[in-house]
């Protein structure tokens, strides 16, 4: 289990992050036209798992734009923005904001936060995913993880950028 705050009041998530070096877990998310992928669909690309309560927060928006922007600039990377958004909204959202370089996914069919350990276990946001990034190499091995201490902040876009 984890701690971290929303507004300073301490919650806890079902588990902690992948550690690096580990393998990641495989996953199942439900996409924007509700086919599902899973974590072969990015078999031989750098991913980075940009996890989040709702894209419609202010924050979890802002990193859903950051990721799309950098990830423009790097090569064999892909972006997937997670939560437990229907597909409906992540659709609504990417359209809205020209938002064509990451893709989302959406954990309301599966145990990816279980899986992950971001999954809320307490206070108003349970059942929603905890603000964290978690980077693959292209074998599937974990190389960067951070859990947002504050939900209410942005994650270090430039640590997981360096981690790659």
């Amino acid at each position: 289990m984890s701690t971290v705050t929303l507004k300073g009041n301490p919650f806890n998530t079902v588990g902690v992050l992948p550690s690096v070096g580990e393998s990641a877990a495989d996953f199942r998310l439900v996409k924007t036209d509700l086919s599902e992928t899973t974590l072969a669909d990015y078999k031989g690309s750098r991913l980075v798992l940009n996890i989040f309560p709702s894209v419609d927060t202010p924050t979890c928006a802002m990193s859903v734009r950051k990721f799309n922007e950098q990830v423009s600039q790097l090569e064999n990377t892909k972006v997937l923005c997670v939560s437990a958004d229907l597909p409906f909204a992540a659709a609504r959202f990417c359209g809205a904001e020209g938002i064509n370089n990451v893709a989302t996914g959406s954990s309301f069919r599966g145990t990816f936060g279980t899986d992950y350990g971001v999954e809320f276990v307490d206070g108003p946001l349970k059942g929603l995913l905890s603000r964290s990034v978690v980077v693959l190499d292209e074998s599937g091995k974990v190389i960067y993880t951070e859990q947002v201490s504050e939900t209410a902040d942005e994650p270090d876009y430039d640590a997981a950028v360096a981690a790659l």
